[in-house]
C-alpha cells in the first residue's frame, strides 16, 4: 500500500509540476497577447485621429481654393475693365497703367472674341498658326467657365478664361488628396479589417480587409455587431463635411495568436500522453521483468525440496503407520507442485488448451472449502448439463480463482456466502464471484488491480495484479469490479470472449 502510495504521489507531483510550467506559459502568452491588443488598439486611435485631421485638412484646402479662384474671376473682371478702358479712352491718353496691368497677367489664360468668337486677344494661350476663331477643343478648354460678356461703343465682346497653371496643379493636388482618403481609411497600416458607413449604419462607403460576403445587405447589420462588440466605432468627417463611423476588429494576425494556446495546450496533451504511455511501457517491460525473474527462481527454489520430500514420503510409505500421514503429505507436495507449475507458466508464455471450464472452479473451489472455516458458504451456479469449451491455462486459472476466493474470505472474517456464477452469453462468458464480506470503498476500486496496493497490514498486494495479468494478457479477457457496497459484499466480473477463441 504505502509503495503504491508513493508512486501515486510521485506522478500526482510530476503532472503538477508539468501543468504549473504549461499554466505559466499559457498566462504569458496571454499577457502578450492582452499587450499587443492595447497597442494595436492605439495604432488604430491613432489612425483614425490622423485620417480626420488631414479630412480637416482637405476641407480647409478646399476652402482655400474657393477663395483662389474667386480672386481669380475678380481679376478677370478687373481685366475686362482694364480693356474697357483702353477701348474708350483715346490713343494719346496716358494709358500705361492699363496696359501694365493687363500685360501683368501672366498666370491667367484669357481669351477675347467678339460675338462670333473670332479672336482678337489671347494672353498666356499657345494658340495654333492662324487660329482665328475659337473653336473645337479650345473653345471646349474655356467654356468650362462661363464667358464674360460686355460692350464697348456698340461692339460686344467675351472674354474666355480657365483657372491659372498654379491653381489647376493646386486642385489636382486636392482632388487627388481627397480621392485617395477613403481608400487611405479602408486600406490601412495595420491591416485591420475595416469598414466605414454612414451614421445610419445602412450605406457602406468603403471597406478594407473585410470579406465581400461580410458586408452584403443581409450580413452587414450582423457583421457591424459582432466588429462593435470588439470595439467602439470611431467618429470620422469626410472631406465633404459628412460624418462617418468607422468599423473595426482585431486583425488577423491578432486573432490567430488567439488560438495559438489552445493549439499549445493540445501540443502539450498530445507529448504528455505520449510520455505518459512511454513511462507506463517501460514500466510495464521492468515489471514484466520482474515477474519473469522472480517467478522462474522460485520455481527453481521450489523444485528441489518438493524433490526431496517426494523421496521422504517414499521412505514413510514402508512403514504400514504412516499411510494416513502419507496421503496428506502427498496432497501437499501436489500442492506445491502446482504452485511450482503456476509460477514456471506465468514467467513464460503460458500455452492455452481447449478445456472445460466447470470442472477447474469446481477443483479450485473444492481445495479452498476444506481448509477454511466451516462458517463460510460456499455456493457454485454452474451448468450441469453442458460444457463451456475455453482455451484455458488450468493451473495460472485456478490461481486466479483461489485469490478471489482468499481475499473473499479474509474480507467476510471467515463468516460470510462465497459464491460463484457463470453467465453464458452468445459471445461471451462472464463468472461472477461474490462474498458478504465488508466491501471496497469506491476510492480503492480503481487501484485494487495496481501492484503494490493492498488494504491489508501484511500483504504485498499483488494478488490481484497477478489476477490481472493472467485474465487480460494471457487469456485476452477482463476482470474488473461488478459491483461493491460497503458492508454488504463484493462482486467482481472476469469475462472471457468466444469470438477471441
Amino acid at each position: 500500500m504505502k509503495i503504491f502510495e508513493q508512486n501515486s504521489k510521485l506522478k500526482w507531483i510530476l503532472f503538477i509540476i508539468a501543468f504549473a510550467l504549461i499554466g505559466y506559459f499559457l498566462w504569458e502568452v496571454n499577457k502578450l497577447i492582452s499587450q499587443l491588443r492595447i497597442e494595436e488598439k492605439k495604432k488604430i486611435e491613432l489612425w483614425a485621429n490622423t485620417i480626420s485631421r488631414k479630412s480637416d485638412l482637405v476641407q480647409h484646402t478646399e476652402k482655400f481654393f474657393k477663395q483662389v479662384k474667386e480672386e481669380e474671376r475678380k481679376r478677370v473682371e478687373q481685366f475686362i475693365e482694364a480693356h474697357k478702358i483702353i477701348l474708350q479712352q483715346p490713343l494719346d491718353k496716358e494709358l500705361d497703367f492699363y496696359f501694365r496691368f493687363i500685360s501683368d497677367n501672366r498666370t491667367i489664360p484669357v481669351i477675347i472674341t467678339d460675338e462670333f468668337n473670332n479672336i482678337s486677344l489671347s494672353q498666356n494661350v499657345n494658340l495654333p498658326k492662324n487660329y482665328k476663331v475659337l473653336v473645337g477643343d479650345l473653345y471646349k478648354e474655356f467654356s468650362q467657365n462661363p464667358p464674360l460678356e460686355y460692350e464697348v461703343y456698340g461692339m460686344k465682346f467675351k472674354l474666355y478664361y480657365t483657372e491659372s497653371r498654379v491653381y489647376t496643379n493646386l486642385h489636382n493636388v486636392l482632388l487627388d488628396l481627397s480621392k485617395s482618403l477613403i481608400d487611405e481609411v479602408t486600406v490601412n497600416y495595420v491591416f485591420v479589417p475595416v469598414i466605414i458607413t454612414d451614421t445610419t449604419r445602412t450605406i457602406v462607403y468603403s471597406s478594407g480587409n473585410v470579406n465581400p460576403s461580410k458586408i452584403t445587405q443581409g450580413n452587414l447589420q450582423l457583421t457591424l455587431n459582432q466588429m462593435q462588440a470588439v470595439n467602439k466605432p470611431i467618429l470620422i468627417t469626410l472631406p465633404d463635411k459628412r460624418n462617418a463611423y468607422v468599423f473595426y476588429e482585431e486583425s488577423n494576425i491578432l486573432k490567430v495568436l488567439k488560438y495559438y494556446p489552445i493549439f499549445f495546450i493540445v501540443i502539450a496533451l498530445i507529448i504528455i500522453f505520449i510520455a505518459y504511455q512511454l513511462f507506463n511501457a517501460i514500466k510495464r517491460s521492468e515489471q514484466n521483468s520482474v515477474w519473469v525473474g522472480m517467478s522462474r527462481e522460485t520455481a527453481h527454489q521450489l523444485g528441489t525440496p518438493i524433490s526431496s520430500l517426494m523421496a521422504w514420503v517414499e521412505y514413510l510409505k514402508l512403514n504400514p503407520e504412516n499411510e494416513s500421514s502419507c496421503k496428506e503429505i502427498t496432497k501437499d507436495i501436489h500442492r506445491l507442485e502446482t504452485i511450482t507449475q503456476r509460477f514456471s507458466k506465468i514467467g513464460s508464455n503460458p500455452e492455452l488448451t481447449k478445456q472445460d471450464l466447470v470442472p477447474i472452479i469446481n477443483n479450485a473451489v473444492e481445495y479452498l472449502r476444506t481448509r477454511s472455516s466451516k462458517k463460510v458458504d460456499f455456493k457454485l451456479i454452474l451448468p450441469q448439463d453442458k460444457a463451456i469449451i475455453l482455451p484455458l491455462n488450468e493451473y495460472l486459472l485456478e490461481w486466479v480463482l483461489e485469490n478471489l476466493c482468499k481475499n473473499a474470505i479474509d474480507a467476510m472474517g471467515g463468516i460470510g456466502v462465497f459464491s460463484i456464477e457463470l453467465i453464458d452469453e452468445t459471445k461471451k462468458i462472464h463468472l461472477d464471484v461474490s462474498d458478504t464480506g465488508k466491501g471496497i470503498p469506491k476510492n480503492c476500486q480503481k487501484n485494487i488491480f495496481q501492484p503494490g496496493f493492498t488494504s491489508k497490514k501484511r500483504g504485498w498486494g499483488l494478488g490481484l495484479s497477478l489476477a490481472k495479468r493472467i485474465i487480460e494478457e494471457y487469456h485476452k479477457g477482463k476482470i474488473f469490479v461488478k459491483q461493491s457496497s460497503l458492508g454488504k459484499g463484493t462482486t467482481f466480473r472476469i469475462t472471457f470472449h468466444k469470438e477471441d477463441f
